[in-house]
């Protein structure tokens, strides 16, 4: 029988094993878009996968350009991004390994209901684009290197356009942040459709020109070249990546809905 210095014993230990915080080869560190963290796709897919493997993924959610930055210096194990010519330099250079599309959705521009630059009409995105800047109406911009203002950016150039217009507005933010901006001012943005429809509630905002392969959206995920980075969880990184292809989590992405709408597509095929 035990007596109550055993019980007592028993519950300390039990106490600090749960306690304990896991292991360095436990955790695996994500750098990954605001969209896949803001749009709420990485909070329905990780706890299956960490119930599963074992493994608990801490977050970095920053736009792309830091996140091959935070890759780059070696301070995250695996990223997930979306901007395939940054994405294709970062492989090219040895730094990433094994790239894989595992799901995409589109960008969309938003602008005010009324549509004062009178964009719907547009019959490409660089047409949109002039319409804006000509125009003279407020476009925010996320200006932080992002995945996304890398498209913009490519937009404008393909439109050429310099994005320097009166009503041109950089604000070094995420994509929420940014969308919140551009309706409290009632301008036009370019976003990811994904993150739109997380905030669509908080937004007075129509979609005013979509469409096309210019706006498709590709996300991948790759692992950390162990060449360069020999003491990273190379483990846990390829064990997400394989998990994040497979049927459950490509199943998990398609059926992802916020407000009733699919906010990504899985992609990823042998």
């Amino acid at each position: 029988m035990l007596n109550l210095k055993s019980i007592f014993s028993i519950a300390l230990a039990a106490t600090l094993v749960t306690a304990m915080p896991a292991q360095a080869d436990e955790i695996i560190k994500l750098a990954t878009t605001t969209s896949t963290e803001n749009s709420g796709l990485l909070k329905n897919l990780l706890p299956k996968f960490e119930a599963e493997s074992g493994y608990q993924v801490q977050v970095i959610a920053t736009g792309t350009g830091k996140a091959l930055k935070l890759a780059r210096q070696g301070d995250v194990d695996v990223i997930m991004t979306h901007a395939p010519a940054a994405e294709a330099k970062f492989v090219d250079e040895g730094f990433g390994l094994m790239p894989r599309g595992i799901m995409e959705n589109d960008f969309v521009i938003l602008g005010p209901k009324n549509d004062p630059a009178k964009i719907r009409s547009s019959k490409t995105v660089e047409e949109a684009f002039a319409k804006i800047a000509k125009s003279g109406e407020v476009f925010i911009s996320r200006g932080d290197n992002s995945g996304t203002n890398m498209k913009e950016l490519i937009i404008w150039k393909n439109a050429k356009v310099d994005p320097s217009f009166t009503g041109y507005k950089s604000v070094g933010q995420g994509m929420g942040k940014t969308l919140l901006m551009a309706n409290e001012l009632q301008g036009y943005t370019l976003s990811d459709r994904g993150t739109f429809v997380a905030y669509k509630a908080k937004l007075d905002m129509a979609i005013d020109f979509d469409g096309g392969l210019a706006l498709a959206n590709p996300y991948q995920i790759m692992l950390i070249n162990p060449a360069k980075y020999p003491d990273l969880n190379h483990k846990g990184a390829k064990a997400l990546s394989d998990w994040l292809i497979g049927a459950e989590a490509q199943g998990m992405i398609n059926s992802y809905k916020v407000q009733g709408e699919q906010l990504f597509k899985a992609t990823y095929s042998e």
